[in-house]
């Protein structure tokens, strides 16, 4: 595999990453959302995601964009502040080359900096790529939620794994 580069997120890159997460809103269960994100959506997601000091970060190779990353709070309340909730989508055709592990181990190492204790990663089941990254990396499993979700006419379970930083 060729030198894959993290970096911040930009607002140029909200089409990019629009394109990689519309093909697991229309194909997938993966996310719940069920309409396609504008790139303007995204746009303003991104910096949403920036302005509470938090990581967006995306893998780019040879200038093409492979994925993206990013923490959110976990909750609202005050007491959660220490805690977030990561994310991770790598482009249709790129999982197992090691790119999410890179992309999410460097999101993990920039949590570290802001006093975030706290790493919650949620997956929609079955999904066997984000079992074995979060597993890998060293997130527990703790918990799966029977049947919350409801996408392409079935019941989707969503599964959770932990990660204590500090």
């Amino acid at each position: 595999m060729s030198r894959v580069d993290i970096r911040p997120a930009t607002s140029a890159d909200a089409d990019a990453v629009a394109s990689i997460y519309n093909h697991y809103v229309a194909h997938t269960v993966i996310t719940f959302e069920e309409e396609a994100v504008a790139a303007q959506v995204m746009t303003a997601r991104i910096a949403d995601v920036q302005s509470q000091d938090l990581p967006w970060l995306v893998a780019e190779r040879d200038g093409e964009l492979l994925g993206y990353s990013y923490a959110n709070r976990w909750k609202a309340r005050a007491a959660y502040r220490h805690s977030v909730e990561s994310t991770i989508y790598l482009r249709a055709g790129y999982g197992g080359q090691g790119i999410g592990q890179v992309l999410y181990t460097a999101l993990i190492d920039s949590l570290k900096t802001k006093r975030i204790h706290a790493v919650i990663g949620g997956a929609a089941l079955p999904n066997p790529a984000s079992v074995a990254l979060h597993e890998k990396l060293g997130f527990a499993h703790v918990g799966t939620f029977r049947e919350v979700g409801f996408k392409q006419g079935r019941w989707v379970d969503v599964a959770y794994w932990q990660l204590v930083l500090s």
